[in-house]
């Protein structure tokens, strides 16, 4: 059983304090669903209606929709090696399992997948860089729902971020599930007497209520950070910040590409090139997932799901 309204907001005031539960509430109730204008980019096609139905027809006409099912079932585990002369001794080799763009309640055939694969994997923590539910508004209580089986089969820590698809209201029963998360906040990661960082961004891509600065607060400069932005699009801001890695994901990597993995849209403004895999900017790591979901329709093609293990190797 998931809280009632009155406790969510009760909580998110003593979480955020009272002004900024209320902005932060007020801005997503203004521009929820919104299609144009909102955000980042000007059109947001997961808003729009019936673009799933369009796209789905289409998909069907020329018979790749249950294909195109398929691959979006197909999830697969890659591995990333990050390596920093920045990073304590004591965590080289430290593994973090990474996952975004669930969209649990669309998603259950990948989320299945996802399942299985967490039990035969090793790594020592976990985070989420959003975009949980399908929608862009309504009930999500069906992704919590979804989303607390998945927490179950997580053997670490989880920490998470939200993401353009997803309400605040939504945090305080991620965090009874034990996912910790972490709106414009940091927190340390300890490991044999030493300690990382990991910081974590609200939403930078359609409400634009992230703040890298109040993330970043008390981070002693010379100390290994991590930031968790569901968007890579702030990637110039976490660079300038002096985060030395950059973990998201939002573009699914196109989703639905072409031949050789050309994507059609990535709905985001930055390089194509850090659209999908690990990048690196201003001497900032960075890696943006594919993601283990789909939006709009439970289809891929020429872009398979994945989780990703980022090793982080002292060098």
């Amino acid at each position: 059983m998931f809280l009632q309204r009155d406790e969510i907001e009760r909580r998110l005031q003593a979480r955020l304090g009272k002004i900024h539960a209320r902005l932060r509430l007020a801005i997503e109730a203004d521009h929820e669903a919104q299609s144009f204008g909102q955000g980042l980019t000007f059109l947001h096609i997961e808003n729009l209606p019936y673009s799933r139905a369009v796209i789905e027809g289409v998909l069907r006409l020329t018979g790749m929709y249950w294909i195109g099912q398929r691959n979006a079932r197909r999830v697969r585990v890659l591995t990333n090696e990050i390596v920093s002369h920045r990073l304590p001794e004591a965590f080289s080799g430290f593994t973090i399992l990474h996952m975004t763009d669930l969209h649990a309640d669309r998603s259950a055939g990948a989320l299945g997948a996802v399942k299985e694969l967490v039990r035969d994997i090793d790594y020592d923590h976990c985070v989420w860089t959003g975009d949980y539910r399908a929608e862009t508004f309504g009930d999500f209580g069906p992704c919590l729902e979804e989303l607390q089986k998945l927490r179950a089969a997580i053997r670490t820590d989880v920490h998470a971020v939200l993401g353009n698809h997803d309400s605040i209201l939504m945090a305080p029963d991620l965090e009874d599930m034990g996912v910790r998360m972490l709106l414009n906040e940091n927190v340390a990661l300890s490991r044999g007497g030493a300690s990382i960082f990991l910081a974590g961004v609200d939403d930078a891509h359609f409400y634009r209520v992230d703040n890298i600065e109040k993330a970043a607060h008390a981070i002693p400069h010379d100390a290994y950070s991590i930031l968790l932005s569901h968007t890579p699009e702030i990637y110039r801001q976490a660079a300038h910040a002096g985060f030395d890695l950059m973990l998201g994901g939002h573009t699914h990597g196109g989703q639905i590409c072409l031949p050789g993995g050309f994507p059609l849209t990535l709905d985001a403004v930055l390089p194509r090139r850090m659209g999908k895999g690990a990048w690196t900017y201003a001497g900032m790591s960075g890696y943006t997932s594919a993601g283990a979901g789909t939006s709009i329709v439970p289809a891929r093609f020429n872009c398979p799901p994945e989780i990703i293990l980022h090793r982080l190797i002292r060098g």
